[in-house]
Parts: C-alpha cells; structure tokens; sequence
C-alpha cells in the first residue's frame, strides 16, 4: 500500500469516523455546559429566594408583621411557580436544540458516507 493510499484511507476513515465523533462529542459537550449552567442558576435563585423568606419570617414581631408575611406569601408562590415554569421551558427548549443539532450531525455524517462510497465505487471501477 503506497503512502498516498494509506493517507487516503486514514482521510476517509477521519472523515466517516472521528470527525463526526468529533462533533458529537463537542456537541454534547456544549449541552451539558448549557445544562449545568441553567441549573447553577436555578439553585441560586431558590436558594436566595428561600434565605430572602426565611430572614423575612424571622423579622416577624407581631400580628401585623405576621398577616404581611403570609400576603407576601401568595405573592412568593406565584414567583416561583413563574420561575419553575420559566425553568423548565428553558430545559425544553435546549433539549430540543440538542436533538436537532444531533439530527443535523447524523444526516451529514450519513451524505459523507454515501459520497465516500459512491467515490471509492467510482475509483474502483475506473482501474478495472
């Protein structure tokens, strides 16, 4: 096998083989970053929202201070419910760009191969 097969075959072995590995992997990659983001974010809004409640209940002195907070309450519920709603789009949405981005990947990947082939059966043929 002479060097320029050899450099040809590890070219279309990279191309129909690692680079789409390649981006795949790369692909993943920047999901879970995006992920892993939206859920710092996530974590740190409850979190400041469930300290902002607790130091909100602990500066409760009387009656009055009481009948506030729990008004305050609906209002912290609807927040949340808003942001968990909001939360969960976001996951949805990035889901979806995920699979179609995976989807594209698949379908160049399978358009490489078919002219990989219909190249090497068209090569094939020439030297018989």
């Amino acid at each position: 096998m002479s060097t320029s097969s050899f450099d040809q075959a590890a070219q279309q072995f990279d191309s129909l083989f690692f680079g789409p590995a390649r981006a795949y992997a790369a692909l993943s990659l920047d999901y879970t970053e995006k992920l892993v983001a939206a859920q710092f974010d996530a974590v740190k809004a409850y979190s400041d929202l469930s300290l902002t409640q607790a130091r909100a209940i602990l500066d409760v002195k009387d009656a009055d201070g009481l009948r506030s907070y729990v008004e305050g309450q609906q209002k912290v519920a609807k927040d949340l419910s808003e942001r968990f709603k909001g939360d969960a789009e976001k996951v949805v949405a990035m889901n979806q760009e995920f699979l179609q981005e995976g989807q594209k990947l698949v379908e160049e990947s399978v358009k490489s191969a078919s002219k990989a082939t219909a190249t090497a059966t068209s090569a094939k043929a020439a030297t018989k």
